[in-house]
């Protein structure tokens, strides 16, 4: 028994709202709407600034910028790449000695402090948006295709220019923005959830390991990010290994939407999805599937508790745009 449920009970529960999700499936979509940052999906550290100066022109708005920082350094003030981009936008040093400003009016352009850099971010994304403003298409995509690929290049072509780099680049911005924008309804449900479902049912009962992925030289066993990854794997979905990692792999709708498939998951500070220590495949009814920790078996745990911080609606679009850390 489970919280006064038996398991076969709660399994014919979850083939009633399986059978829901791909009745409902596409039936909800974006629309025209006011682009908001989704509860929790920024650090508290830097949320009222992505929302300040995501605001800064038409052609942005704080779910996409939140998604340029996002993608550049998960969040990570001290990034440094190797062709020395730095800081949290990563600027390279032309750039930003061409680009940067002082966002905190203090009397420094410090690449290093948030308070700089993210308002240089944004700032640079109007000038790009302004200097093709005149290009056909849609004016977003253009200014993202001028931050990678050069404004000239955006004009030339007439729009998004035609190289691989630079219409990826897009499309990952264009959904990674999805992962940082509050829902104005209800979150489309997912085609996807059955299949995972199923995956990770059948791995009830099988014993935790920490860093385990399922395959033969771990016996089979997961930890819990190993075990949605492998469940969301099964349908043809790459997840990445971390849970903190997998919390942008869609847009994240409330707890009183969940949906069968959803990743529901558990931090240390509620107000930081990188503390973001656990990762479960919600069921239905306040359940989830869950590799809880050393000792335990894979399971059906109830979600809600002190450190459940939110859920994704997990789609193969926002997957596919989470980088490799």
């Amino acid at each position: 028994m489970i919280g006064g449920i038996s398991s076969g009970g709660l399994l014919g529960f979850l083939g009633l709202l399986l059978v829901g999700t791909f009745v409902v499936a596409g039936n909800t979509g974006p629309g025209g709407r006011k682009v908001d940052l989704a509860e929790g999906a920024v650090p508290a550290a830097y949320q009222p600034l992505v929302a300040k100066w995501g605001n800064l022109c038409a052609a942005i708005n704080p779910a996409l910028l939140a998604a340029q920082l996002y993608q550049e350094s998960g969040w990570n003030p001290k990034a440094q790449s190797p062709a020395e981009a730095q800081g949290i936008a990563q600027f390279i040093p032309g750039t930003w000695a061409a680009h940067g400003i002082d966002g905190n009016g203090d009397g420094k352009r410090d690449v290093w402090d948030p308070a700089d850099a993210i308002p240089s971010a944004a700032t640079y994304d109007c000038k790009l948006a302004g200097y093709v403003k005149d290009v056909p298409g849609d004016r977003t995509d253009n200014m993202l295709a001028a931050y990678n690929a050069g404004a000239y290049a955006v004009i030339k072509y007439g729009g998004v220019p035609p190289y691989r780099e630079t219409r990826n680049y897009v499309k990952v911005i264009r959904a990674l923005e999805q992962s940082f924008a509050r829902p104005v309804q209800r979150v489309a449900p997912s085609r996807l959830a059955a299949g995972a479902i199923h995956y990770a049912q059948d791995k009830l009962g099988t014993p935790y390991l920490w860093g385990g992925n399922g395959t033969p030289e771990h016996d089979g066993r997961f930890d819990c990010s190993g075990l949605t990854k492998a469940a969301y794997a099964s349908v043809g979905v790459t997840l990445p290994r971390v849970a903190n990692d997998q919390w942008n792999a869609g847009p994240h709708p409330k707890r009183d939407e969940l949906l069968p498939g959803d990743l529901v998951f558990f931090a240390y500070d509620l107000t930081d999805p990188r503390s973001i220590h656990h990762v479960g495949l919600y069921v239905g009814g306040g359940y989830m599937i869950n590799a809880p920790y050393t000792g335990a078996v894979i399971r059906f745990d109830e979600i809600d508790a002190p450190d459940y911080i939110g859920a994704t609606r997990v789609t193969a679009d926002g997957a596919a745009a989470l980088p490799n850390r």
